[in-house]
C-alpha cells in the first residue's frame, strides 16, 4: 500500500512542487535519487576510464550538480527517460571525446548550449521545448551526423543554424505540434528525415515539405480522419510536387478513410518517389465509398509495398480495389497481411516483376483466370490457402519466374499429375506444407535452391528426374530416416537435414555426396554404433563441414549413451571393421602359434604336456579301480622288469625315488621276491599277478634279454585277458626299430600302440617324471592288511632268503 501511495503522489502533483517539498516523507522518498549523495553513489562505482555511461531511468526529477569531469574518456552518454527539465551543456566541457549524447524522453524546456566538437549523435527528441532547440553552437559541430529534435512550433528561423551542416539523419520526435511554418523542412541538409507525429497533427504540409528535404523520408503516426470534412481548407497534396528529392517514402501507422489515402497516394504518384512503403494501414469506415479516377501516368514509382492492412469498411467493391492496385503496372507490388481472399489482374500483359501477396487468404482460384504476367520474376504467396501444386505450375509456365515462395500453405502434390515450370525458375520455397516424398517428381530440373523443410517427407524416391542444377537443399523438420544420396543431386553443396528421424546414415551418402561443403544434420536421434563411425569421421576429416557441431549432434541410442556428443563417442576401427578384425585375429593366432611352437621346441613343453596328461589319466583310472578286485591278490604297487645291464639305473634312480623312506610304495623285484624252487616262469607270473602295475625298463639291453621278453609276454597277456591298464613302459634309452628281432613282435606292437614314459636327460625334468610315475602306481593298499598273515610272513622269509640271489641268465 505504501508503494501504491507513493506512485499516486508522483503522478498527481507537479514535478517542481515534488522536488521542492522535502518536508513531506512521501515526496522525500521519491526524490532521493536526485540528491547530491545519490549522484555520488551512481558515479562512484564507475572508472575514470569509462567510455560508455547509461544513466537512463535514473532520475525522477532535475539532477543537481551533475559532475562528469572525471570521465575524460567518455564517448557515449545516455540520459534518456528521466525527468530533466533544464540542461547546461557546459557540464560536458571536460568530455572532449564525447561522441554520442542521448537526452530524449525527458522534460527539457530549455538548454544552455556549449560547442561539443567531437559530437556525432545528439538526440533531444520527445521533450517539452516550445521551439526547436537549436543554438548557434550547433553550427560549429561539423562532425554531427544524427540530430534528434522536438518542439511545439517549427519555424524557418530555428533551422537556419544547422542548414549548412551535412547530416545523415534528422529525427523529429514531436510530443506536440501547434504550428508549422511552410518551407521549414527543406532548409535541412540531410540524407534521411524521420518524423513522428503527435496525435491529430496535420501531416499534409510536412509531407509536402518533407519530400523536398531528403532522399529518404519516414513518417509515423499519420491520422487522416480530421481532414475529411475540410474541403475548403488549403490542401498542399493537391498541388504538383515539383522539385521533390525523396526517392523512398515510408509511412507507418496510417489511419484514415479511403478518400484521404487515395489522395495521398495520388500526390506521391506524381512526385520523385520511386519506392513507397506503408506499414500498419487502417482504412476507416465512411458513409459513402467513392473511387475517383486515378492518374497512373507521369510517375517514377517502381515499387509499392502495403503491409498489415485493416479494413473497417464492411461493404465496398473489392474487384475495383484490386484493379486499382494491379493497374499501377509498376515493377514491384506488395500487399501482405491484408486478409485478401482474391486478386484480379488486367486482361492485358503487365510489367510486374515482383509480386508479394504473403499473409492473405488466397486460394487456387487465383489461377483459374489467365494471368498475363510475362515479366514476372519473383512471386511470393507465403501464408495463404493454396492446395494443389500442379495448379500453380500451370500458371508459372507462362511467366519468367526465377523465385517462387509457396511456404506455409496447404499444398500437396498428387502423384501422376504433370508439372510444367519455366526453365528460368531457380529458387523455390515449399516449406511448411503437406508434401510427401513424391513432391520431388514435381520439381523443375532448373532448380538451384529448394526449401522443403517442415513437411511430411519420409523418403526421397530414386526414380525422380536428375536435378543436376540443385546446389542447396533444405529438408529439415521432416521424417526422413536416412541421409539422401546425391545420385540425383550431383552438384549439391549445401544440405540441411536437421530434426529428422535419422538413426544411422547409409554409406550411399558418403559415396555419392562428394561435393557437399555444408551439412546441417543436428537434432537427429543418432544410434551411436559402428554404423555411425563414417559419419563422425566425416567431420574430423573436413572440419567445419557440419553446421552446429558438436552441440547439436548427440546420441539418442543406446540409452546408456543418450545425450553424449558424437565427438566424445569412441568407436575403434578394429571393433567396427569386420575384415580388419578377422585379419588381426588370424595374425595374432599365427603369432601365438609360432610362439607356442618355439616354446615347445625350446623348453620341450610337449613332453611336459604329455606327462601331465598321462598323470591325469592315471589318477582317473586309480579312482575308478574297485577295491574288491584289489583285495583279491594285489600285494605290491609295481613289479619292475629290467635287464641286468640297466640294474645300476634301477637301483640308484628308480628304486630310491619310488620307495622313498616312508615305504609307502612296495616294489616287487626278482632278486627280492622270486621263490626258490619254483620255475622262473612261475615266479614271473606270480609277481605279475600280485603287483598292481608292471613296469618295464626298455633299452637296447632289454631287447637283448630273453627273460625280459618272457616277462613282457606274460604281462601283455594279462593286459588283454583282464582288460586292464597294468602295463607301464619306460624308455630308458632310444631303441631303433631295426634292432628289435623279428620274433619279438609283441614288443614292436606294444611300442607302436601304447604310450610310454621317456626318461628325460635334463635333471630339471626328473621331478615331474617321478611324480608322474608314482601317480601311475600309487594306490591305497592299507585296507589289504587283513590278508593272510602266514602268506605275508612266508613271503618276507622268501624275500630274506633270495635277497642275494641272482638269475644270471637275464643277461
Amino acid at each position: 500500500m505504501e508503494i501504491m501511495r507513493n506512485i499516486y503522489i508522483l503522478y498527481s502533483i507537479d514535478l517542481s512542487v515534488l522536488c521542492g517539498a522535502l518536508l513531506l516523507l512521501e515526496a522525500n522518498e521519491l526524490t532521493t535519487n536526485c540528491s547530491q549523495d545519490y549522484l555520488k553513489n551512481v558515479l562512484t562505482d564507475m572508472s575514470p576510464k569509462t567510455t560508455t555511461m547509461d544513466l537512463s531511468h535514473k532520475f525522477t526529477c532535475q539532477p543537481l550538480n551533475l559532475d562528469l569531469s572525471p570521465f575524460s574518456k567518455l564517448k557515449v552518454l545516455i540520459l534518456s527517460h528521466n525527468r530533466i527539465q533544464h540542461l547546461d551543456m557546459s557540464i560536458f566541457q571536460f568530455n572532449k571525446e564525447l561522441e554520442y549524447l542521448d537526452l530524449s524522453y525527458n522534460r527539457l524546456r530549455n538548454i544552455s548550449c556549449y560547442s561539443l566538437l567531437a559530437l556525432r549523435h545528439l538526440d533531444l527528441s520527445f521533450n517539452d521545448f516550445n521551439n526547436i532547440p537549436i543554438c548557434q553552437e550547433f553550427g560549429s559541430m561539423s562532425k554531427l551526423e544524427f540530430l534528434g529534435l522536438s518542439g511545439a512550433q517549427i519555424q524557418k528561423s530555428d533551422l537556419q543554424t544547422v542548414a549548412r551542416l551535412s547530416l545523415s539523419t534528422v529525427f523529429l520526435g514531436l510530443k506536440h505540434l501547434s504550428y508549422y511554418e511552410e518551407g521549414s523542412l527543406p532548409l535541412l541538409n540531410t540524407e534521411r528525415l524521420h518524423i513522428v507525429f503527435p496525435e491529430n497533427a496535420d501531416y499534409r504540409f510536412i509531407l509536402y515539405d518533407g519530400i523536398h528535404a531528403s532522399k529518404t523520408l519516414e513518417m509515423t503516426n499519420i491520422n487522416m480522419d480530421q481532414f475529411t470534412s475540410q474541403e475548403s481548407q488549403k490542401n498542399p497534396l493537391l498541388e504538383s510536387p515539383t522539385g521533390s528529392k525523396t526517392s523512398y517514402l515510408l509511412l507507418r501507422n496510417v489511419d484514415g478513410p479511403w478518400q484521404e489515402f487515395f489522395q495521398t497516394l495520388q500526390f506521391v504518384w506524381r512526385s520523385s518517389i520511386q519506392q513507397l512503403q506503408i506499414q500498419n494501414l487502417t482504412i476507416g469506415a465512411q458513409s459513402e465509398f467513392k473511387l475517383k479516377p486515378f492518374n497512373y501516368s507521369n510517375t517514377l514509382m517502381k515499387a509499392l509495398k502495403v503491409e498489415h492492412v485493416t479494413v473497417k469498411i464492411f461493404s465496398f467493391p473489392q474487384d475495383i480495389i484490386y484493379l486499382f492496385f494491379t493497374h499501377m503496372d509498376i515493377e514491384n507490388l506488395t500487399i501482405s497481411g491484408a486478409g485478401m481472399p482474391h486478386i484480379i489482374f488486367p486482361n492485358y500483359p503487365t510489367k510486374f516483376q515482383h509480386l508479394n501477396f504473403a499473409n492473405n487468404t488466397l486460394t487456387d482460384e487465383l489461377f483459374v483466370d489467365t494471368l498475363q504476367l510475362p515479366h514476372l520474376k519473383t512471386f511470393i504467396l507465403q501464408r495463404n490457402k493454396l492446395e494443389i501444386l500442379s495448379t500453380v505450375s500451370s500458371f508459372a509456365i507462362k511467366t519468367s519466374l526465377v523465385h517462387l515462395d509457396l511456404s506455409q500453405n496447404l499444398l500437396q502434390y498428387a502423384d501422376g499429375k504433370d508439372c510444367y515450370w519455366p526453365e528460368t525458375l531457380t529458387t523455390m520455397n515449399l516449406s511448411s506444407n503437406k508434401f510427401i516424398g513424391s513432391v520431388f517428381k514435381c520439381i523443375p530440373k532448373s532448380i538451384q535452391v529448394l526449401d522443403l523443410h517442415n513437411n511430411d517427407i519420409r523418403t526421397i524416391p530414386r526414380e525422380i528426374a536428375d536435378l543436376k542444377a540443385l546446389r542447396e537443399l533444405n529438408i529439415a523438420f521432416n521424417s526422413l530416416t536416412d541421409l539422401p544420396g546425391c545420385d540425383n543431386f550431383q552438384r549439391l553443396s549445401v544440405l540441411n537435414i536437421e530434426m529428422n528421424s535419422i538413426i544411422s546414415p547409409s554409406l550411399d551418402f558418403f559415396h555419392t555426396c562428394q561435393e557437399v561443403q555444408s551439412l546441417k544434420a543436428g537434432g537427429n536421434p543418432f544410434r551411436c554404433a559402428c554404423d555411425l563411425r563414417n559419419f563422425i569421421n566425416l567431420e574430423k576429416k573436413s572440419q567445419g563441414l557440419m553446421i552446429g557441431w558438436p552441440d547439436a549432434y548427440t546420441c539418442e541410442y543406446p540409452l546408456e549413451l543418450k545425450g553424449i556428443p558424437l565427438e566424445n563417442v569412441d568407436l575403434p576401427e578394429l571393433s567396427c571393421n569386420t575384415p580388419l578384425l578377422i585379419a588381426v585375429i588370424l595374425i595374432v593366432g599365427l603369432i601365438w602359434t609360432a610362439v607356442i611352437v618355439v616354446l615347445c621346441i625350446r623348453f620341450d613343453l610337449l613332453w611336459y604336456l604329455r606327462m601331465i596328461a598321462q598323470w591325469t589319466q592315471t589318477q582317473h583310472r586309480v579312482r575308478n579301480v574297485h577295491l574288491e578286485e584289489l583285495k583279491k591278490t594285489i600285494q605290491f604297487h609295481a613289479f619292475i622288469s629290467y635287464s641286468e645291464g640297466d640294474s645300476l639305473w634301477v637301483k640308484n634312480e628308480l628304486i630310491p625315488n619310488l620307495e622313498k623312506e616312508d615305504k609307502s610304495i612296495l616294489i616287487c623285484l626278482h632278486e627280492r621276491h622270486f621263490v626258490p624252487g619254483k620255475s622262473v616262469v612261475e615266479n614271473i607270473i606270480n609277481c605279475i599277478e600280485k603287483s598292481y602295475k608292471s613296469i618295464f625298463i626298455l633299452s637296447p639291453n632289454f631287447v637283448q634279454s630273453e627273460w625280459c621278453h618272457y616277462e613282457l609276454y606274460f604281462a601283455h597277456h594279462q593286459l588283454f585277458h583282464e582288460d586292464s591298464n597294468n602295463l607301464i613302459l619306460i624308455l630308458l634309452e632310444p631303441i631303433p626299430q631295426y634292432s628289435i628281432p623279428t620274433r619279438y613282435h609283441k614288443l614292436k606292437a606294444l611300442m607302436a600302440q601304447r604310450t610310454y614314459l621317456e626318461w628325460p636327460k635334463e635333471k630339471n625334468k626328473h621331478g615331474l617324471f617321478w611324480a608322474n610315475l608314482r601317480a601311475a602306481i600309487n594306490i591305497n593298499l592299507s585296507e589289504l592288511g587283513k590278508m593272510n598273515k602266514s602268506q605275508t610272513i612266508s613271503e618276507l622269509q622268501e624275500e630274506s632268503y633270495t635277497s642275494s640271489w641272482k638269475i644270471n641268465t637275464w643277461n
